[in-house]
């Protein structure tokens, strides 16, 4: 997504945030939004089945560099979303991007600055940006 469709969207976002103007419901709803996507990921797993977890300690060799040993790294997913799963979870991606953006809204913060920041912090960090 361009910068242009960044701030078009925050734009529209702000338009349409009509019932929850107040920081307090924006935050809350952040929060019931992730932990909607949580769940339709957990359902994609326990109800449909497309994808499993297959997880295990993940090997690191300390006599290899990191990015070697991030070749050997795994998400423990195992399969492919289908259609229904892959649907239900964009959706739900999506409303979290919503409230997302009308706290940068609420905040006088652009989204396409949260971006380009965080962009800027993870190539000065590289590898080392979430230790």
């Amino acid at each position: 997504m361009s910068k242009i469709a960044l701030d078009e969207f925050q734009d529209q976002v702000s338009q349409l945030l009509i019932r929850h103007r107040s920081v307090l419901d924006v935050i809350s709803k952040t929060q019931e939004t992730a932990a909607r996507v949580n769940r339709a990921l957990t359902k994609a797993i326990t109800e449909c089945g497309c994808i499993e977890v297959i997880a295990k300690k993940q090997p690191y060799d300390t006599n290899k560099t990191l990015q070697e040993n991030s070749a050997n790294l795994d998400s423990h997913l195992s399969g492919r979303l289908c259609d229904h799963c892959q649907d239900v979870i964009t959706a739900e991606l999506g409303k979290n991007l919503f409230y997302l953006t009308a706290l940068c809204n609420i905040t006088d913060i652009k989204l396409s600055s949260v971006l380009k920041s965080e962009a800027q912090r993870l190539n000065t960090l590289g590898v080392f940006n979430l230790s």
